[in-house]
């Protein structure tokens, strides 16, 4: 019996590995390829796309690029970047994440696949209802100290379940659970406040709470606030669509930016 089996277990893992391979191959043949012809130019423009390089320099193309990322998901049209083998063996040596983003830890809100990343591009920190702690800031100050990233990301999403919570605000919640509801019953308040159906005041809730983290961490004393102030990195706020893919910048966010000596010229498709 048992020299039936081996075959049978080879042929089993070739089934499985050769389309994996296939696919790898052939996202990164039709990008060479392209890199090689004439309509390089051409395919930049169609697919949004933002020089890596460039994105890590600056804070202002790294929000490009996470923009352009996030059409080519949401049009069905992702490249998956930097996720052949050459890259991931190039990656032991170090990293350079172009920006952080704090978001939830919803199993549906994977911040590589929404904007269309690769191995080593974003530094993320994920807990639920993106809540921020000690252990969080000094996530983020390392990112911006010791990796050089220039944009923090807060990254909520529509149906939030920690938000929920808040706004439902239990007498007894479970273990934990209450440092959660409390750092974001603020939020859930000033939403409940405002007429509306249920679901608005859940997704008003959503994106205040996003603003209030974003005001926070620019206020953060002594990495976070100098930076920003300084116009040396950037943090702004955006929600996350579950039924759509779309990730949306919150305009309040990005208003009102310190001075900056980086350029905010748009290089997408370039």
């Amino acid at each position: 019996m048992s020299r039936y089996i081996l075959p049978l277990i080879l042929i089993i893992s070739i089934n499985f590995y050769i389309p994996a391979m296939a696919q790898d191959a052939s996202n990164q043949k039709r990008i060479d390829n392209l890199e090689e012809g004439d309509d390089l130019e051409a395919w930049k423009k169609a697919n949004y796309i933002v020089d890596r390089d460039s994105a890590y320099a600056n804070p202002y193309y790294a929000l490009q690029k996470l923009k352009g990322g996030n059409k080519r998901f949401i049009e069905n049209r992702s490249i998956y970047p930097r996720q052949e083998r050459e890259a991931i063996y190039s990656l032991a040596k170090g990293q350079t994440p172009f920006a952080t983003i704090i978001g939830c830890s919803d199993s549906r809100v994977t911040s590589e696949i929404l904007f269309d990343q690769g191995f080593g591009d974003l530094f993320i920190s994920r807990t639920a209802g993106q809540v921020t702690a000690q252990s969080s800031y000094g996530t983020m100050e390392y990112a911006i100290l010791e990796l050089g990233t220039k944009l923090i990301v807060v990254l909520g999403h529509s149906k939030c379940g920690a938000v929920q919570a808040a706004i439902k605000l239990p007498d007894n919640p479970p273990g934990h659970v209450v440092t959660l509801i409390n750092a974001i019953k603020d939020a859930a308040r000033t939403a409940q406040a405002v007429e509306g159906s249920e679901e608005d005041k859940l997704e008003g809730a959503v994106r205040k709470n996003v603003v209030n983290q974003v005001n926070h961490l620019r206020d953060l004393e002594p990495v976070l606030s100098r930076k920003y102030q300084s116009g040396e990195i950037l943090i702004v706020g955006a929600v996350y669509d579950l039924s759509l893919g779309e990730v949306v910048f919150l305009e309040e966010t990005l208003q009102d930016l310190p001075n900056t000596s980086y350029s905010k010229e748009n290089i997408t498709g370039r």
